[in-house]
């Protein structure tokens, strides 16, 4: 495998980017950050032909985006329907749309109570659940209405769909990992054995260690003999765990040696991406780290600054 770093963005006024998100399908890359940041990127796509310098500082769409004021913590893209939502610091949910080919307001929504943690739509497109980190969870629909809503005795941290749409994993603040079917109601937790030897056996559903990421590829076929590992679990120091559904009692281990920031599958759920920090000596250093479905190591990529 070859990966390469192509291009080098900076943001107007040094704010400090906290989200990004590729959109597939129109090429777009949505940046939130701090003071209300949010844009909207589309790099040139190289020509045929066309050496690499030519494009480096091409941007084929640069839109800002006004509408929050708080830091843009979360962005989260609805392909099938061409949507984008953002939220802040201050509850501030904010729906976009697109119309001839820029982005606007479509709905706004504040609980004006806890924080949102993490935000998903279904693999269709069809629903959205929002989760806040005192436990309270709000499914809607595309159209704007509220589905359901529900009051978790647990705080939350991060939430992921199956790909078939029935299931939703709540990650909480303790490591957790618990499953829900579509309407709300409890099912089980998993164990976490790629905490094995690092914490007791007794609290392999609960190791107090933070996630860094629950993410299940939307594509995975989940029960079939063949099917490949499509939901990793993974934890901030480092471990992670790749499973073939909900009930697979003997996932993948993988230790990554580094600090995981972020978790993210490749289009066609072959290779999953850690973005983090490695510790050499007394420096933190940026890192990519690259892996097939198997949990088999492909690549590091050092990232500078």
């Amino acid at each position: 495998m070859f990966a390469y770093l192509s291009k080098k963005i900076g943001i107007p006024n040094g704010h400090r980017v906290e989200c990004l998100a590729w959109n597939g399908d129109l090429g777009l890359l949505a940046v939130g950050g701090e003071k209300g940041l949010l844009k909207i990127l589309k790099l040139e796509e190289q020509k045929p032909g066309q050496a690499p310098a030519q494009t480096q500082s091409a941007l084929a769409v640069n839109q800002a985006l006004e509408g929050h004021t708080g830091v843009v913590t979360t962005v989260v893209w609805n392909e099938s329907y061409r949507k984008m939502t953002t939220c802040d610091d201050n509850g501030l949910i904010i729906v976009w749309m697109n119309h001839k080919n820029n982005w606007f307001e479509e709905m706004i929504n504040n609980r004006n109570k806890s924080v949102v943690r993490d935000m998903k739509w279904s693999p269709d497109g069809s629903r959205i659940c929002i989760i806040y980190e005192d436990g309270a969870v709000i499914v809607g629909s595309v159209e704007g209405s509220r589905l359901w809503g529900k009051e978790l005795k647990h705080r939350l941290a991060y939430v992921e769909w199956s790909p078939d749409g029935r299931l939703l994993v709540f990650g909480t603040p303790e490591g957790e990992v618990r499953f829900y079917d579509y309407n709300g109601n409890p099912l089980h937790q998993i164990k976490l054995y790629c905490l094995q030897r690092l914490v007791d056996l007794a609290k392999l559903m609960t190791p107090a260690l933070p996630l860094a990421g629950v993410q299940w590829y939307p594509g995975s076929k989940m029960n079939t003999e063949d099917t490949p590992p499509g939901l990793i679990v993974a934890f901030e120091m480092g471990r992670l765990q790749l499973m073939k559904n909900e009930l697979d009692d003997d996932p993948i281990l993988i230790d990554s040696s580094m600090t995981i920031k972020y978790v993210r599958w490749n289009p066609s759920g072959t290779v999953f991406a850690l973005a983090g920090a490695l510790v050499e000596g007394k420096e933190s250093k940026g890192i990519v780290q690259f892996y097939t479905n198997q949990g088999v190591h492909m690549r590091t990529l050092r990232v500078p600054n």
